[in-house]
């Protein structure tokens, strides 16, 4: 590769690291062209970029970036595939549901709004992470509850009290 090629490539995954909060770092050597294409399948469903990088190029356009990686550094040995999402653990989700077809991907590293995950084991901690809507979901869920409560305690009081009230009338009567 000639060296303005290597720039262009360190430019452009520089560009795709600032721009991106999200991105997962993965081990997939050893797979097929066909497992590959899979896997690179699924990610274009599930809305996730997938790209093969060289491990020197990637540390490069990290140390250029003015977001701090240097807890991933480590991490940048063997073959690397950077996996970008707009979700924080769909990656995740995705990484454990083609692991029961293929033994691989496994997680190298994930940044994810300034945290930094090492390791396979962190796959479950990173598929549990809710999503920003699923955050809103539940807040609006709990600030509904108390509304609810109030409506329903003012509906059964207004049916107890429309029944004394024409029991009353008809004693009256």
């Amino acid at each position: 590769m000639k060296k303005v090629d290597k720039f262009q490539v360190i430019e452009s995954i520089t560009e795709k690291l600032e721009n991106n909060e999200i991105f997962y770092l993965t081990d997939t050597s050893e797979l097929d062209v066909e497992t590959i294409n899979r896997l690179r399948r699924l990610c274009f469903k599930r809305n996730v970029t997938m790209q093969v990088v060289k491990n020197t190029l990637l540390r490069k356009a990290m140390e250029k970036s003015t977001k701090d990686f240097e807890k991933l550094y480590d991490v940048l040995k063997g073959a690397t595939s950077i996996m970008v999402s707009d979700t924080g653990n769909v990656p995740a989700k995705l990484i454990k549901e083609f692991r029961k077809t293929s033994p691989k991907p496994i997680l190298k590293g994930a940044y994810i709004q300034e945290s930094i995950y090492i390791g396979d084991s962190q796959l479950d901690t990173l598929e549990s992470l809710k999503s920003k809507e699923e955050l809103i979901g539940d807040i609006i869920g709990l600030l509904q509850s108390p509304a609810k409560n109030v409506i329903s305690a003012l509906q059964s009081g207004g049916n107890i009290l429309a029944g004394v009230l024409k029991t009353l009338s008809e004693k009256e009567g």
